[in-house]
């Protein structure tokens, strides 16, 4: 079976939305989700981003292969269709500072 890769039409190479939306999230849940997205950030020139459903999601080109996000007592930090994704070894590092697992 094969799967569809969501794409979106508006990405950016860096989104100021979604600078906003982490100086929204300035907790210790926030620290531990912007490294993560940094990191995603800097996987090469052809990321770019965009915030979906009120969340910071990293793209290849149009597709998105990343997001960082803050709930109330949890950070959720995940990455679409890995396997497939030509920079995951740089996405998969986490920041020596984090300290989420």
């Amino acid at each position: 079976m094969k799967s569809a890769i969501l794409r979106f039409d508006n990405t950016t190479h860096h989104d100021p939305a979604i600078d906003a939306w982490f100086n929204d999230h300035q907790s210790q849940l926030g620290a531990v989700a912007q490294p993560w997205f940094d990191v995603m950030r800097k996987c090469g020139d052809e990321v770019r981003e965009i915030l979906h459903d009120g969340c910071p999601v990293a793209c290849l080109g149009d597709a998105h292969f990343g997001y960082a996000n803050v709930f109330t007592s949890h950070v959720s930090v995940g990455f679409f269709t890995a396997q497939r994704c030509p920079i995951r070894p740089a996405c998969c590092k986490a920041p020596a500072s984090s300290s989420a697992r």
